[in-house]
């Protein structure tokens, strides 16, 4: 198998390969005499040729051997063939057969890693028989004893294992270098992912209330400019207030799509008198009880919580209510904040109650800082609870210890 490699690192790996056969083939002529070494008779000229040739092959099978590690493999088996064939003896030029054991073990498939095992086993065993057979023939029979054998196979096994396993441990910092980068793009996936929702619910939170509150104040002027021509510009007033004040809040959004660095200004409880102010305009009086007081300045997440989940309860009451008024009532105690909303509950519109987003986006807005919500019908009333904790001391749960089913349309 043919591994993808860049170009440059290919004419690195031949001219690594050159190198190495430059430098240590002259050094295998040098030191080593292959005339002499060899057990089978050949002359003087044939052992140079032989070694020249077996070097050039276990030199060539370097050169391929990130490229191909399972060609690499049977070409420096070749190469070793070469060399036993002309009864030459271990020379320098064979560490070129520990950088391919290397490679396989490195680079190879699941199939060429554990071949490249098998042939460090069946190699080193190889190769401690036939340096005792070399070193026999070369004395006369009387060269090494049994025991002497069995240490020259151990040595040949360490030598070639120890090549694998360093190979084996370059492709597991390999291994977890790759799944390190795709946990990374996992993670940035799933940070744009819940970027992408934050956006969707805040656009939802933002178009579903001015809508409401702008096909209200429409109504209402259209009813009332008979009786009332005077009614119909504070009506048209609110109107463009209030998509004013959307056309602004989607146009943010927007840059952050554009520009996720900035996230821009969030509301605040500070924000909450121009919301109910726009509720008021719309027809529906917001009846506001705070007990006991917030102890001090919320966290922003908090804040910014339950001013979306009043702005989403509010504009279920203006688009499913009878109008009138809502109750709102928030305790802020020292671990969390309660917050209920109830209104006079409408008709129901059809049979997927509790499928909108909105009822969906309060709840997640309450389980991101570790909250639950429930919404559902009391009666005539359509109430709305969330228990948001402040802090690490919240347990985020309600009374019954989990969050209901959460009914209405938004």
């Amino acid at each position: 198998m043919i591994r993808p490699l860049s170009r440059t690192a290919l004419v690195l790996d031949i001219l690594g390969a050159v190198l190495l056969f430059l430098t240590l083939t002259p050094m295998s002529l040098v030191f080593y005499a292959p005339g002499s070494l060899t057990f089978i008779g050949i002359s003087e000229a044939a052992g140079i040729a032989a070694t020249v040739l077996a070097g050039a092959i276990q030199c060539g099978a370097v050169a391929v051997g990130r490229l191909a590690p399972g060609i690499a493999l049977t070409v420096a088996w070749i190469g070793a063939l070469v060399q036993m064939a002309a009864g030459l003896s271990p020379l320098p030029f064979n560490v070129a057969i520990l950088m391919v054991l290397y490679a396989t073990a490195a680079w190879g498939s699941r199939r060429v890693m554990w071949a490249g095992l098998i042939s460090a086993g069946a190699g080193a065993v190889i190769a401690g028989v036939y340096i005792s057979l070399v070193n026999n023939a070369s004395s006369g029979g009387f060269g090494i004893t049994f025991a002497a054998a069995t240490l020259l196979v151990l040595v040949s096994v360490l030598a070639l294992g120890f090549a694998w396993v360093g190979g084996f441990g370059w492709r597991m910092v390999l291994r977890a270098r790759r799944i390190r980068v795709e946990q990374m793009r996992a993670e940035a996936a799933t940070a744009e992912e819940q970027e992408r929702v934050r956006i969707a619910r805040d656009m939802h939170d933002i178009v579903a209330h001015s809508l409401a509150v702008v096909i209200a104040q429409a109504d209402g002027a259209r009813y009332a400019s008979a009786v009332d021509p005077d009614a119909a510009p504070a009506a048209l007033t609110t109107i463009a207030q209030t998509a004013r004040g959307a056309l602004s809040d989607v146009r943010m959004l927007l840059t952050q799509l554009r520009h996720r660095q900035g996230d821009g200004p969030q509301p605040t409880l500070a924000d909450l008198e121009t919301l109910f102010a726009q509720v008021r305009q719309a027809g529906i009086e917001p009846r506001v009880t705070v007990d006991p007081m917030p102890p001090g300045e919320p966290p922003g997440a908090i804040q910014l919580a339950v001013y979306r989940i009043l702005q989403e309860a509010l504009t279920n009451a203006l688009r499913h209510g009878d109008g009138g008024s809502v109750e709102i009532h928030l305790a802020w105690h020292p671990d969390r904040v309660d917050l209920t909303i109830a209104n006079v509950a409408g008709a129901p519109t059809g049979p997927n109650l509790g499928g909108g987003h909105g009822i969906i986006g309060m709840r997640e807005r309450a389980q991101l800082v570790g909250g639950v919500l429930r919404a559902e019908r009391e009666g005539g009333l359509f109430v709305v609870r969330a228990r948001l904790p402040i802090g690490a001391g919240g347990t985020g749960q309600d009374e019954s210890g989990a969050p209901g089913a959460a009914e209405g349309d938004a």
